[in-house]
């Protein structure tokens, strides 16, 4: 089970490929000035989670208008994040979770899919570092309730 609305949510610290280089990006650098929708995603380059990730940077302008920033997670290296948001058009800040401690912080690990994966999962979490919105789907095949997740950044 994913961590529950109300908990505080887990700062971390991962790596992300810029065209400046590797970049740390730490959550708790958003807190007291914008909201956070974290987007879980299994694997790059799989058609679900490109989907997804082309839907939502298409409609990026929506939650900045809500004062939030979305950032995707997944256990791929940034260099391979890098080169699938390339081909796919993908603007979205990409996390790379390699070690998998986020993915286990939040508890949504997919066990057995080519390894641990991270299980498909969305969070808002508030200017306060609390979790608004939590939600892991049945399986990677299905997608969050993005407007579930636009109501509790509203």
């Amino acid at each position: 089970m994913p961590l529950a609305k109300g908990t505080k949510a887990p700062d971390f610290t991962l790596k992300s490929k810029t065209a400046d280089g590797l970049v740390d990006v730490r959550l708790s650098d958003n807190f007291g000035k914008k909201q956070t929708v974290l987007l879980f995603f299994p694997l790059a380059f799989t058609s679900v989670c490109t989907n997804e990730m082309c839907d939502v940077t298409a409609g990026l302008s929506a939650y900045a208008g809500m004062h939030a920033e979305v950032i995707a997670i997944s256990v791929d290296s940034p260099y391979a994040q890098e080169a699938w948001a390339k081909q796919n058009g993908i603007g979205i800040k990409l996390l790379s979770d390699l070690n998998k401690t986020v993915i286990r912080a939040y508890d949504v690990v997919f066990a057995n899919l080519a390894g641990d994966t991270a299980a498909r999962a969305a969070f808002v979490i508030g200017a306060d570092g609390v979790i608004k919105y939590s939600e892991q789907t049945p399986t990677p095949k299905h997608l969050p309730n993005f407007e579930a997740i636009k109501g509790a950044l509203a």
